[in-house]
C-alpha cells in the first residue's frame, strides 16, 4: 500500500503523533485559502507516490496566500518521475533545527517489512543512499515474529 504525506500524517494525527498544520488543495484557488486560513509562510507540497519531489521542483516556500495560489499553479500538472500532480498540500513552514528520515516499506526481494532511518534527512533521501549507505540504517521485521524490544 502506498501512502501520499498527507495521508501518513492523517494517520500519524489520529495516533496522537504531531505533525504540522496543512490543507489539501487540487487548484491554485484552493491553496490561496488554505493559506489564508493557516497563515504564512506555507510550504507547497507535489502529492505523487514517488521520491524526488524537491530536486524536481515540486517542493515551494510560499511567503503570502498569492504566493502559495501561484506555486500551486507551478506544480499542480507537472510531471515527477511520471507521475502527474493532481494535488498538493499546504502546510505551515516550520522552523528545522535537524531533520530525520524514517520510513517503512515492503522489500519484495526479502518478502519482509523493512524499516530505514537516517540521521541525515531532508530532501534528498535517494542520494544518501547511493552516497553515504553506511549512515542508512536499515532493519527486517520477519512478519511472523513481528517488531521487539531487540530490534
Amino acid at each position: 500500500m502506498d501512502l501520499y504525506e498527507y495521508q501518513g500524517k492523517e494517520l500519524f494525527r489520529r495516533y496522537g503523533i504531531p505533525t504540522s498544520e496543512g490543507r489539501l488543495a487540487r487548484t491554485p484557488e484552493d491553496a490561496r485559502t488554505a493559506t489564508e486560513e493557516l497563515g504564512t509562510p506555507v510550504v507547497v507540497k507535489a502529492q505523487v507516490l514517488t521520491g524526488g519531489r524537491g530536486k524536481a521542483g515540486g517542493i515551494k516556500l510560499a511567503e503570502s496566500a498569492a504566493d502559495a495560489e501561484s506555486c500551486a499553479a507551478d506544480i499542480l500538472g507537472m510531471d515527477i518521475r511520471g507521475h502527474t500532480v493532481t494535488k498538493v498540500w499546504i502546510e505551515r513552514a516550520s522552523d528545522i533545527e535537524r531533520e530525520y528520515y524514517l520510513s517503512l516499506t515492503f522489500d519484495r526481494s526479502a518478502k519482509k517489512p523493512l524499516f530505514m532511518f537516517t540521521a541525515q534527512g531532508g530532501i534528498d533521501i535517494e542520494e544518501v543512499a547511493a552516497t553515504s549507505p553506511d549512515a542508512l540504517a536499515r532493519l527486517h521485521v520477519d512478519p511472523l515474529e513481528g517488531y521487539h524490544p531487540w530490534h
